[in-house]
């Protein structure tokens, strides 16, 4: 897996590897605003993770997914951890939180 210096380089550099979606978090799936796309945690994998820590501030902590659907959509999701994040189902919350300590 490749590593980046910030958070802005590490979705460039996805993006030019074709996740070009970005999923938004919801309650027990995340959503794609640009497709319509709405997928359980069945439906996609997540394929790379990156974490990044706000040095002067801790809103700025966040971790990025690359993500991909089962039928071939490619995005990336944003999460800040800690305090910030957000309120999830344990099914959502165990499918990330897997991926996340690997």
């Amino acid at each position: 897996m490749k590593s980046y210096d910030t958070l802005t380089e590490a979705i460039k550099d996805l993006k030019a590897r074709g996740f070009n979606l970005d999923f938004n978090l919801r309650e027990t799936q995340i959503e794609c605003t640009t497709t319509g796309a709405k997928l359980s945690p069945s439906e996609f994998e997540i394929t790379e993770v990156y974490r990044f820590e706000g040095e002067t501030d801790p809103g700025d902590e966040m971790v990025l997914y690359a993500i991909q659907s089962k039928d071939g959509l490619k995005g990336t999701l944003m999460n800040a951890y800690g305090a910030y994040s957000n309120t999830m189902s344990n099914e959502l919350i165990g499918k990330l939180t897997v991926h996340y300590s690997s």
